[in-house]
């Protein structure tokens, strides 16, 4: 079986490349894409890949008319509620790469995706060594009970902490909730210093050139320390075997299912 493929942000940085990836692969053929700056044109045109023939579209709305059975939505924060919504309305499963929807965002989704039938696979980082640091980290924090988060990324990246982050904090926070020495309220001196709290553990962001995105679980004991760190370069090509893999495996889920070791097996 074919499953027919729309990709909403597929002249991005990560988009173009799953384009390509979904492009050449047998059993997924791209329907439609979403591109604003390149309405109108087949994709192919974009990325400079006559091969690609899918029309692009302004917006998921319109790209949503031509039938498909899996959205991939990889846009922009701003627009991916809408668009996730919008594809379980027309009746797509969907996988999200997009960072910076919230709890709240995911909640509305779920409930959405349940009363359609469909599955929404959300995963905050495609790349294999970054399931690996979540799956690590669930493991450990069921051992050791005192850890902190840094969350790399560059400078101009504009959600903080990024999905990768936040993804790993709300897996930790339900194996068990870190311990503090000092509760925040009682922190002396700049309180902000102490990161921000989400799901219970402390996160730290970092957005400066020289980092693309990456990120790291610190765990404490006396006398000794653990850190499992994913660090990605600057090629998207890392995540495009993870979002395939995701693409051919949410037609089978009901519901949100938040990262790709949802689908993996251990």
């Amino acid at each position: 079986m074919t499953l027919k493929v729309c990709l909403a942000g597929a002249t991005g940085w990560a988009g173009s490349e799953l384009a390509r990836g979904i492009a050449a692969s047998a059993d997924l053929r791209l329907v439609a894409a979403v591109s604003r700056r390149h309405a109108g044109q087949p994709l192919g045109a974009a990325l400079g890949d006559a091969a690609i023939a899918a029309p692009v579209f302004a917006g998921a709305a319109e790209a949503l008319a031509t039938p498909c059975d899996v959205f991939v939505e990889y846009t922009h924060p701003d627009t991916a509620l809408a668009n996730v919504l919008a594809a379980l309305e027309h009746g797509a499963h969907v996988v999200v790469g997009t960072s910076g929807l919230g709890d709240a965002d995911y909640a509305q989704i779920d409930a959405v995706a349940r009363e359609r039938g469909r599955g929404v696979l959300a995963c905050g980082n495609f790349a294999l060594t970054a399931v690996l640091l979540i799956k690590f980290s669930e493991m450990a924090a069921k051992i050791l009970p005192q850890w902190e988060i840094i969350d790399y990324a560059y400078a101009g990246k504009p959600d903080a902490p990024s999905g990768t982050v936040r993804e790993l904090a709300m897996r930790m926070g339900k194996v068990r909730q870190p311990r503090l020495e000092v509760p925040l309220e009682e922190t002396r001196g700049l309180r902000e210093a102490r990161g921000g709290t989400l799901a219970g553990s402390q996160v730290h962001a970092v957005r400066l050139p020289g980092f693309v995105l990456g990120a790291e679980t610190i765990f404490g004991l006396p006398d000794q320390t653990l850190s499992i760190r994913h660090n990605a370069g600057g090629s998207a090509k890392p995540y495009v075997d993870g979002a395939l893999l995701a693409i051919r495996k949410v037609p089978a889920l009901v519901g949100l299912h938040r990262g790709l070791d949802a689908v993996l097996e251990f």
